[in-house]
């Protein structure tokens, strides 16, 4: 299993729910973040006054899969999530040892 966190557009959520479902993903935890990377931030202008928004409002998504499913996944979020432009974001897939159900106390291995 691995868990699949994708750091994406805010208006890029729904395509990439939308693209999961494709695939048979069904579980996914989406986080409303903060960050930045190549982009930098931009300059706004609020009653008048400029100022640097350097910590832009992203969309965490996190998801664990079966290896089987990861480049499928992967591959989804791609098409879902791009735009070309900076700021499109990153994927990261880490290892996941075990999983826990707490309603039954079921446990998976990876």
């Amino acid at each position: 299993m691995k868990l699949i966190k994708a750091i994406i557009r805010p208006n890029k959520v729904d395509d990439l729910k939308e693209a999961f479902a494709k695939i048979q993903i069904a579980g996914m935890t989406v986080t409303e973040v903060r960050g930045h990377g190549r982009q930098k931030g931009h300059t706004a202008v609020y009653r008048g006054r400029e100022y640097e928004v350097t910590l832009l409002p992203k969309m965490q998504i996190e998801t664990v899969v079966p290896d089987e499913l990861v480049e499928p996944a992967l591959q989804a979020i791609r098409e879902a999530a791009r735009t070309g432009e900076i700021g499109d974001g990153r994927v990261f897939i880490c290892p996941v040892e075990q999983a826990y159900n707490i309603r039954t106390g079921e446990r998976e291995f990876a």
